[in-house]
């Protein structure tokens, strides 16, 4: 019998990979944009043509990556984030697989151009479909500067299933959202097709908020504060009067990580019972802090979904705490028995009435009688 097994290719092996990692036009931005940030940029732009389809570029004011480091930081597994399976439960990054860059490069023409901070000269990049056409030495400023073109070039099938580009365009918007509403103090712009649809300077929480969803917010909004030794919670919830059945702002964060999460909402909508009609949905924006090493993020290709060691204790908390907040601000609605400066009302004791009149009448008289 021959044998049938055999090993595939790294560029296969990495297409693979990439259809988990790399969804689409969105992934890539959410992938490079989270780099940015750790490698501490401060200022990071965003630049999609045709909804990311043609071409993405995110250039960083970051650390940047010398000539060795940019041109492994494209093989699959190479991270700067950890070294050891134990650093899984010990992450303060967003990234840490070292999968991104090889899947980007694996389905679709990349160019890179980076510099580090103490270096002169940076390095340039050329990669299509993981396979390096070219590297030079170029002139750059700091930071890294990532072109993506031609998203599923060698999929076919792939790029034949990416949806319409305004579908496209508003899944960036949701990736892009998430990260500006975590990463306050970071300067964020986006550009559709040379059009600006977000140019936001570093602020605070809710001012980067305001920014993105609009000041009409602000009176809406209720603080959110409590402080254990199982997680911090922070952030804001949105005043009862507020609820609509669809379109509510909706974001949970841990450690500065995006996360969905069906039972966290639910402790949620569980302080609103009674105050909002069934069916309704309120605006919130919760961010937990939890040791690392009582969470699991890596569960899910793209790190949205979070295993808590103690989530029923995390949702007794949660709700207790938006709670407190609805109560705090008068949110909640009461009956208020409180009658200081009411005019007094006279009080009326029956022996001090006057008796009823007397009525007297002819129990004969009928007036349809004739006469």
């Amino acid at each position: 019998m021959s044998d049938i097994i055999h090993l595939l290719p790294d560029s296969v092996a990495n297409q693979i990979a990439a259809g988990e990692v790399i969804q689409r036009p969105a992934s890539v931005i959410k992938e490079l944009v989270e780099n940015a940030i750790d490698a501490d940029a401060r200022s990071i732009h965003v630049l999609v043509t045709d909804a990311g389809k043609t071409s993405i570029q995110v250039i960083d004011d970051g650390k940047g990556m010398s000539e060795t480091d940019a041109r492994l930081s494209f093989e699959r597994h190479a991270t700067s984030k950890i070294r050891q399976a134990a650093d899984l439960f010990a992450l303060r990054t967003m990234g840490f697989r070292g999968e991104a860059l090889a899947s980007i490069a694996a389905v679709a023409q990349v160019e890179l151009k980076t510099r580090p901070e103490d270096e002169e000269l940076g390095t340039k990049i050329v990669i299509a479909g993981s396979q390096v056409e070219s590297q030079e030495v170029v002139s750059c400023p700091r930071g890294s500067n990532f072109s993506i073109n031609n998203l599923f070039f060698n999929i076919p099938a792939r790029r034949k299933f990416l949806k319409a580009n305004s579908t496209e365009l508003s899944n960036i918007l949701a990736e892009f959202e998430r990260i500006a509403l975590v990463h306050p103090e970071v300067a964020l712009s986006l550009y559709s097709n040379d059009s600006e649809l977000f140019n936001l300077q570093p602020s605070n929480l809710r001012q980067r908020i305001l920014a993105i969803f609009g000041k009409k917010l602000n009176q809406q909004l209720l603080t959110v504060e409590v402080n254990t030794t199982m997680v911090q919670v922070s952030g804001f919830v949105a005043k009862p009067e507020t609820a609509r059945k669809k379109g509510a702002h909706q974001y949970f964060f841990v450690n500065g990580r995006y996360m969905r999460h069906p039972y966290f909402h639910k402790a949620v909508m569980d302080a609103y019972e009674q105050l909002i009609p069934s069916g309704d949905q309120i605006s919130y924006f919760l961010y937990f802090e939890v040791d690392p090493a009582n969470i699991d993020v890596n569960i899910h290709p793209t790190k949205t979904e979070i295993k808590f060691e103690n989530e029923q204790a995390i949702w007794q908390i949660i709700s207790a705490s938006v709670k407190e907040s609805l109560g705090k601000f008068n949110a909640v609605p009461s009956i208020d028995f409180d009658t200081e400066d009411m005019p007094d009302i006279p009080s009326f004791e029956q022996e001090t009435l006057p008796p009823p009149p007397t009525v007297h009448y002819n129990s004969d008289f009928n007036p349809f009688k004739p006469t």
